[in-house]
């Protein structure tokens, strides 16, 4: 499927509103104005639901991702007929996932589409994915006509069968969301849109159509929305107050996927200081990691060359870039807490200093890569030889005759295949295949490898490797277990839309993350096994193609083809369940959270 031609003087940019005393902003407009062929008197021609998808068009939305269903058939064809590429899915939750990856993989808003009653709750777990993980999604649903509301309509969606702030109420799950009852708010609703895009971070937004709202006619003004650059900077006195920080001790810098738009200038910061670098688990590529200050990645799946260099070279102060320092990227564990304290630098002002509230920390509001580039200024180029790092140091196995795979020599063929000679998206999925790839896998580059650390739901990679394929035109690859591809996959999809996506699967017949994690925190007799499933067989079924592997020595070959098929293919390899994965101190975690066997006979 070819993708829609972008046209050439669409920029995105974006826009911050913060008034902290460390931020100022650059100047910047937003213009609306009316279609030059529409009246205010007269009708335009055209449904609320066309108008509606025409201010999508103009706002860069490329791509919808849905299932659909009578209630939203008029907004449904009016996508069908406009430059959107339309796809057509088997499960909302899928579809959700697919748009959050399309916006990743080229920066561009998503549409999801749902109809009434649990196509919206279906998709909800994925908009939770898309808050949390700060994409920026708009979901198109339809809601039940007025005079119908109460009455127990089918599939009714109303205040009377469902929560308000699940579709027209903004808060925790959705920035902005509101019920569109008339096609006169409009205007109102593609300002709204226009300033919530073109805002840092993630936006995800509710538009809830009645089926009646969608087919009337529009009478109004359709805006056409246009905007210029804006991006929050730190000001002169926290550009200063950092650098006098950061020069009193020797620093490392820790780097979250919120910088991937910095990595060449991280990367000259880091050469300039001569400091170690570590990443968050979503931030691996953004400083490359054959570089020899890269200490590897931290928490979930991390390496014990980061805390190596906390316990023996233990840094002054550690400049934290973009990211949130999680549970899954810290564990909150102290040893990652530097000498003097932390500056951190980030676009949401109240993310810095919430992991460690009691660690001292110099909190600045602004774009990562407009800071650092103003940091550039005051360290010039230094001279002499950096000091020497830890770094994760693995030896690749070599693979055996006999026996069933291993996951690590699964990973290290995919390094050779996918990684080393190709130039595909990679995602891991919750669970071990997270842990694995994580710790192994290596990048050079920000744009290469995908997780969800904050949500991470099990199906996110199974269904989402669609959305980055498609945004890239380009293969795309997702790593996971065969407790998630039983649980929510888009092969269909990816057949229908040939799609060059590759699955492959850590198949163990069992949630062995689960049985892993129950044994390590000293639970005993619980049971995560499940059926033996043939993936292969599943794939042909729905018209992909596969491969089933039981032995290390044809791992090379199997996924070589995978690599080279131009159909959605499955690899389903039969792995070894007895390694443990490297899940770092997520155990110890857990155990200081309460989750641990007590003994009460």
């Amino acid at each position: 499927m070819q993708q829609s031609d972008i046209k050439s003087n669409q920029i995105w940019t974006k826009k911050s509103n913060s008034n902290t005393i460390f931020a100022q902003h650059t100047g910047s407009s937003l213009v609306l104005s009316p279609n030059e062929k529409s009246s205010q008197s007269e009708s335009t021609g055209l449904t609320v639901a066309d108008a509606l998808v025409k201010m999508l068009e103009d706002l860069g939305v490329r791509h919808a991702f849905g299932v659909s269903g009578g209630a939203i058939a008029s907004l449904w064809a009016s996508l069908e007929h406009s430059s959107i590429d339309v796809l057509h899915f088997r499960h909302e939750s899928g579809a959700a996932f697919a748009a959050i990856e399309s916006y990743f993989a080229n920066n561009r808003p998503v549409v999801v589409f749902t109809t009434t009653g649990p196509g919206i709750t279906n998709a909800l777990t994925g908009l939770f994915a898309a808050r949390w993980d700060g994409a920026k999604v708009i979901l198109l649903s339809a809601a039940t006509a007025a005079p119908q509301r109460g009455r127990w309509a089918f599939q009714e969606t109303s205040t009377y069968t469902m929560p308000s702030e699940v579709f027209c109420t903004s808060g925790s799950l959705f920035n902005y969301a509101t019920s569109i009852e008339t096609g006169d708010e409009l205007p109102e609703i593609a300002r709204r849109l226009a300033v919530g895009l073109a805002r840092p971070g993630g936006f995800v937004t509710h538009l809830s159509v009645p089926t009646i709202i969608q087919s009337s006619f529009f009478r109004a003004s359709l805006p056409r929305v246009s905007f210029s650059q804006t991006l929050s900077t730190a000001g002169e006195d926290a550009i200063a107050k950092s650098v006098q920080l950061l020069s009193e001790s020797p620093f490392a810098i820790w780097v979250g996927y919120g910088a991937r738009g910095a990595a060449e200038e991280i990367r000259q910061l880091a050469e300039r200081t001569g400091v170690a670098i570590m990443s968050s688990p979503r931030g691996k590529g953004i400083f490359p990691e054959n570089h020899p200050q890269y200490l590897g990645v931290t928490g979930f799946g991390g390496h014990n060359s980061v805390v190596k260099y906390m316990q023996e070279q233990r840094p002054g102060r550690v400049l934290v870039l973009g990211t949130r320092l999680g549970e899954f990227t810290s564990f909150w564990s102290p040893a990652m807490v530097p000498a003097k304290g932390f500056v951190h630098v980030d676009i949401d002002p109240e993310v810095p200093g919430t992991a460690y509230p009691s660690v001292e920390t110099l909190s600045i509001q602004s774009d990562v890569q407009v800071f650092v580039k103003e940091l550039l200024k005051y360290f010039p180029k230094r001279s002499g030889h950096s000091p020497v790092f830890p770094n994760p140091q693995r030896v690749p196995l070599l693979p055996q005759a006999e026996g069933l795979v291993r996951p690590d020599i699964l990973m290290d063929t995919i390094q050779q295949v996918f990684i080393d000679r190709g130039d595909a998206v990679v995602m891991t999925e919750a669970g071990n295949s997270f842990a694995w790839g994580t710790h192994i896998l290596r990048f050079t580059r920000p744009d290469r490898y995908r997780v969800s650390t904050g949500f991470g739901s099990m199906g996110h990679a199974a269904t989402g490797v669609l959305g980055a394929a498609l945004a890239r035109n380009n293969k795309a690859v997702a790593i996971l277990g065969d407790g998630a591809m039983l649980m929510n996959n888009e092969v269909s999809t990816a057949v229908k839309y040939q799609i060059p996506c590759v699955w492959i699967v850590l198949n163990d017949s069992s949630y062995n993350m689960c049985a892993q994690g129950m044994t390590l925190l000293g639970f005993k007799g619980v049971d995560t096994q499940m059926p033996p499933t043939d993936f292969v067989a599943i794939a042909r079924g729905m018209g992909a193609d596969g491969i089933r592997v039981d032995r290390e020595t044809d791992l090379q070959s199997a996924l070589e083809k995978a690599f080279a098929a131009n159909v959605p293919f499955v690899v389903d390899v039969i792995i070894n369940d007895t390694q443990h994965a490297p899940f770092g101190n997520r155990i110890q975690s857990l155990i200081e959270q309460g989750a641990k066997e007590t003994n009460t006979k």
